[in-house]
Order: C-alpha cells, then structure tokens, then sequence
C-alpha cells in the first residue's frame, strides 16, 4: 500500500478496525501487537502499531533530532514503534477535530496526517486532542493481510479511544483481547483451524 495516502476511497472493511496478534505470532516486530488499519484495498494494507513504545524517545528529542527548535515545547509525549518500513518517517493517528490538508480520514472519529506542522502543534499543546505519534507504518502487500487472517495469525477488534490513545500502552493487547470476551491466558500459541 503506498503511504502517501493518495485517497482512493474504495476501501475494506478492515479500515479503521485494530489488528490484535493471536500469541502464536512470533514476529518480534509484532508479538502481542495491537496495529489501526489505516488503509486496507487491492493495493494491500497499511497500519500503525499502537502498543509499542520506542525506549528513551520523546517528542522532543524527536524535533531535536529534526533541528526544530524545541524551546516552546509544552508536551513531552512519548514516541511510539509504528512499524518496521520506513522507521525514519513519522505518522500521527488523532481526533478529527484537527485536520491538515494533508490528513487521511481514516474513521468518523480518527484521522492520520504525517506533518512536521503537526508535531510543532503537538509539541505546543495547540494540535488536537487525541493523538499517537509513531515512527514507520506495518504494511501488507495484496492479499498477504488476507492470508494472515486465514492463518489465524490476527484477530480483528472494533476500536475505541481508550485503545488507540491508551496511557498505558503495556496493556492494551490484553484490553483488546478482552474487548472480545476472551480471557487472554486463556488462549492457545498452537496455531490451527476449526
């Protein structure tokens, strides 16, 4: 999937939904990963991990780091792990009420926009008033999200704030499994089909 973003609005259904990985996913790029489909079509997928935080980096060092001035930042959030194709490019999953002409509508309730404009905003308390800053995307080619799918490797949950904009990020794989009603040490790492 091209993360431009070029709007071609003849999406899936998995859009705007989270991706959950069963435990037997062994990926450490993705084990226990909650992701947001941002976008989903015949192109592929393409989505941000939520649950993985980047050790040690915050929202200033990450201006510093872009020789932007960071005097002026008022908030000092941390960075998140989006993915593993292109670490050095930054995406910020938020609420609606801030939108860049550049911005994705992912949901009625959730954008994604890829501006330095809106890392300064951020960083200034002035951007809106949910938000997830991430470094690089997880994306799927044609029909490899599919295959996955068939291969028990995800389970799909309808998202909520509490997730996407979780505080404490260690916990929400385990709240998203029980969003479905399963007891998540109850389920199984052997991988299999009903």
């Amino acid at each position: 999937m091209n993360p431009n973003f070029q709007s071609s609005r003849n999406l899936s259904t998995l859009t705007g939904q989270l991706l959950v990985a069963m435990p037997q996913l062994q990926d450490p790029r993705f084990s226990h990963g909650v992701i947001y489909i941002c976008g989903h079509d015949n192109n592929g997928a393409m989505g941000i991990v939520l649950n993985k935080v980047i050790d040690s980096l915050y929202l200033k060092d990450l201006l510093k780091q872009m020789e932007v001035d960071d005097s002026q930042v008022k908030v000092n959030c941390p960075i998140h792990y989006g993915g593993p194709v292109e670490m050095g490019r930054g995406f910020v999953i938020h609420s609606t009420d801030y939108q860049h002409e550049t911005s994705v509508k992912v949901s009625p309730t959730t954008s994604l926009t890829a501006t330095l404009d809106l890392l300064k905003l951020i960083g200034q308390n002035e951007g809106p008033k949910e938000y997830l800053i991430a470094l690089g995307y997880a994306g799927w080619s044609p029909k490899q999200l599919e295959a996955e799918l068939h291969d028990n490797s995800w389970l799909i949950v309808e998202p909520d704030n509490g997730l996407i904009y979780a505080e404490d990020a260690t916990q929400t794989w385990h709240r998203a499994i029980r969003k479905l009603g399963i007891d998540p040490d109850l389920l199984s790492a052997d991988a299999g089909h009903a």
